[in-house]
């Protein structure tokens, strides 16, 4: 049973990363062929492109404004569903393992999991903007 949740696990962990690589690769491609009105270069001064490469636009910062655009087909937003994807898959696992450590009837590390979810989710709820 043990060797069963590790090669689940594996594959959780393998099959999460492979899709978000092909959200992201898909939400680039059409991001390329999409016309963008507010391009960067047209936006800042050749010197302020660095400091400003790695902002996100403010549409792509909430999952319930991401949605809608993903409906549209915006690059950006596929995108940015591929870095969801990504950040979700080890979060899963932790639910996962959770759930394996009940049916094995581990207690103690039905604790410990649950703390450590329970970490990851405030943190995720609660962080700083």
């Amino acid at each position: 049973m043990e060797r069963d949740v590790e090669l689940y696990i594996g594959r959780l962990l393998r099959y999460g990363v492979m899709l978000s690589c092909g959200i992201t690769l898909l939400g680039g491609i059409v991001y390329m062929f999409q016309s963008h009105d507010d391009d960067i270069t047209r936006r800042y001064a050749a010197s302020d492109i660095p400091n400003q490469a790695f902002g996100v636009e403010h549409y792509l910062r909430e999952l319930s404004t991401i949605v809608p655009r993903l409906l549209a087909f915006d690059g950006a937003a596929i995108i940015q569903l591929g870095v969801i994807v990504l950040i979700a898959t080890p979060i899963i696992r932790v639910v996962f393992s959770a759930i394996a450590f009940i049916i094995e009837k581990d207690y103690m590390y039905v604790a410990i999991t649950l703390v450590v979810l329970c970490i990851i989710m405030a943190n995720m709820l609660l962080g700083l903007h």
